[in-house]
């Protein structure tokens, strides 16, 4: 069936003459629809990805990849854990941690949650070290009672280094006066600035035996935060290393803490992506279109092919490889174009602020300032197969009418 001469009269076909020259016109069209279609599809969800690569980054910078805490008691077997988790070929980091929801008070009152870390351990299971602006982490480690404080928690309260801040422990204690909050007054440290709005308005990092003491804990802890070597294997590590302990543990990887937002871009990426292609379809109902008017506009030649011998597939083999062609081409151009686009995004959108004399992402409104950008070389053959397959089911009604064609009928008034 797919002979060189179909295939040559099919690539003939999409060479404009005299008579028809608006065909060839619309064939022009719904190669650029399907050229625009892609390119904008690969552009598009390239940058969520990158927003996506971004967000997932800065709060990974912040949260460990999982944590092992208890239900209902204390966890005291928590060193049998960290000691396990070293010896874990899969495993590059384990921190104990202290964590509860409190006030604090400064020159105002917020409530945010306490963590307390261990200085020399933290950097094997987050980035908090690397993202203070004031101070360092370190600190407190030199000399008890002290707290790091997002940069936005900071401005609320309304203190910053070495002013004190007063936290009050969830606990209470009885007293000749009565009942009274327990509460200690630390010093500030230094502020973190992690880039989301979560961290920088509602953590404050005291060391760990400190919240030990503030909470009353004695030598228990919370949890045991824990990073690994592939992120996307946290929860199944964790839980191979919870059940090698006693009893029963809470396991909480990095996508259950902050499922919602990950979710959301998941969510907005799925329908992005039903909307862009629907760029695709219109640009095959072109294609539809093209191939009908054709049919219609050589029937004569049609109907002399098929008394020359040429089968009815013969015939609609000479359409689909018009239509393919349109998509083919199309298909190429758009996913040059749209690799170009999300190569560049960042350098572009940084010409067009200086051209227009704006700013598109505002640093005092967005967290991410920037257009990211995450091409996925599977995205770009997935939209590719995407736009060859709408090209080729918009040549299939074409092509069935055009081998349906009468030779009698078609060449009565000729």
């Amino acid at each position: 069936m797919f002979q060189p001469l179909t295939v040559a009269i099919g690539l003939r076909y999409l060479r404009a003459k005299r008579r028809n020259h608006f065909i060839s016109f619309i064939s022009l069209i719904s190669m650029a629809g399907i050229a625009v279609g892609v390119a904008i599809l690969i552009t598009v969800i390239s940058v969520m990805n990158g927003f996506e690569k971004e967000l997932r980054e800065r709060i990974l910078g912040m949260v460990s990849h999982a944590t092992v805490s208890t239900w209902d008691r204390s966890f005291s077997d928590w060193p049998d854990l960290i000691e396990r988790a070293r010896e874990h070929p899969d495993v590059i980091g384990a921190a104990p941690f202290v964590e509860s929801m409190t006030l604090l008070k400064g020159r105002g009152v917020e409530g945010a949650l306490v963590r307390g870390v261990d200085p020399a351990l933290e950097s094997d299971v987050s980035e908090l070290a690397d993202q203070m602006v004031v101070g360092s982490l370190a600190a407190l480690d030199d000399e008890r009672w002290q707290v790091v404080l997002g940069v936005e928690l900071a401005a609320m309260l309304g203190v910053g280094p070495g002013d004190p801040v007063t936290i009050f422990a969830p606990e209470i204690r009885a007293t000749a006066a009565g009942v009274v909050p327990q509460v200690r007054r630390f010093t500030v440290a230094g502020v973190f600035e992690a880039g989301v709005h979560e961290f920088d308005a509602g953590l404050a990092v005291i060391h760990w035996r400190d919240a030990q003491a503030l909470f009353r804990l004695g030598d228990d802890i919370s949890g045991v935060r824990l990073a690994f070597e592939d992120l996307f294997r946290a929860r199944s590590i964790a839980l191979e290393l919870a059940d090698e302990l006693p009893g029963f543990y809470r396991v909480r990887d990095w996508t259950q803490q902050h499922a919602n937002w990950f979710r959301a871009v998941q969510m907005e990426k799925t329908v992005m992506f039903i909307i862009l292609s629907l760029i695709i379809v219109v640009a095959a109902f072109n294609i539809i279109s093209t191939l009908v008017m054709l049919v219609t506009d050589k029937q004569a030649d049609i109907a002399i092919l098929k008394t020359m011998g040429l089968s009815p597939g013969g015939v609609m083999v000479v359409f689909i490889v018009q239509g393919m062609m349109i998509g083919v081409i199309g298909t190429l151009l758009g996913a040059l174009g749209g690799t170009l686009l999300a190569l560049n995004v960042q350098d572009i959108v940084a010409g067009l602020e200086s051209l227009l004399n704006t700013e598109f992402l505002s640093a005092d409104i967005y967290y991410i300032s920037d257009l990211p950008s995450d091409l996925h070389s599977g995205d770009v053959v997935r939209f590719s197969l995407l736009a060859l397959a709408l090209s080729l089911i918009s040549t299939l009604y074409p092509a069935w009418r055009a081998g349906r064609t009468r030779p009698a009928e078609a060449l009565r008034y000729e």
